[in-house]
């Protein structure tokens, strides 16, 4: 009994000598993604983040897209550039919730299931949308980001998405994970442009959309 005790002891120092792997929460880091789909092959997608602010920028053969939002403050720009034509759209808060609304308050059933995936030990989880639509996201729970609203997407997903696959009308869209960059974010990814684009409103975009 007294060597159980010892063998128990020694079990205890070792788990305090040696933790298990914390989990880090990113504030500022620099996320890459690499996009395969039907019209999308060798596309990416960078996310720079600092605080509360974000920067998404998604890059293709058919030009750039690039989201900044605040979350402190709730304001927002959409920034297009395609075919020479640059386009500023602003949003107000209840814009973004409206841009927000289909991916808001998905729910991540949590399987169990894992796998290493580029190094990352991650679990698989699968999500359910408002529509009853359905997809499947890998999550490494070691890395979380602190300013949940720079994506609705994974707002409640308990760890940074490192693969998952999207559908948009009748194409899936894969994203994986790059690469991570811990290296300070310049503010000035920030700031809302005050030159160079046709500036147009979201309910304005949106009525263009729909050929008002």
């Amino acid at each position: 009994m007294k060597k159980l005790g010892v063998f128990m002891m020694l079990i205890a120092l070792m788990g305090f000598f040696f933790p298990a792997k914390a989990q880090r929460n990113i504030s500022e880091a620099t996320i890459v993604y690499d996009i395969k789909g039907q019209t999308l092959n060798g596309a990416s997608t960078t996310v720079y983040l600092k605080g509360n602010n974000s920067r998404t920028e998604m890059v293709s053969a058919l030009g750039k897209e690039i989201t900044i939002y605040n979350s402190k403050s709730n304001t927002a720009v959409i920034l297009k550039e395609f075919s020479g034509q640059k386009l500023m759209i602003t949003l107000t808060n209840e814009n973004w919730k409206a841009k927000s609304k289909v991916f808001s308050n998905i729910n991540f059933d949590l399987t169990g299931e894992s796998k290493t995936i580029g190094g990352y030990n991650t679990r698989k989880a699968v999500a359910k949308m408002a529509d009853g639509k359905t997809f499947d996201v890998y999550y490494t729970p070691d890395l979380v980001i602190t300013n949940k609203g720079y994506d609705a997407t994974f707002s409640n997903l308990p760890g940074l998405a490192v693969e998952y696959e999207i559908e948009s009308g009748n194409t899936k869209f894969k994203y994986s994970l790059a690469k991570i960059n811990y290296e300070p974010v310049p503010v000035s990814l920030f700031d809302f442009p005050t030159a160079g684009y046709r500036v147009m409103s979201y309910e304005e975009n949106q009525n263009l959309k729909k050929g008002k």
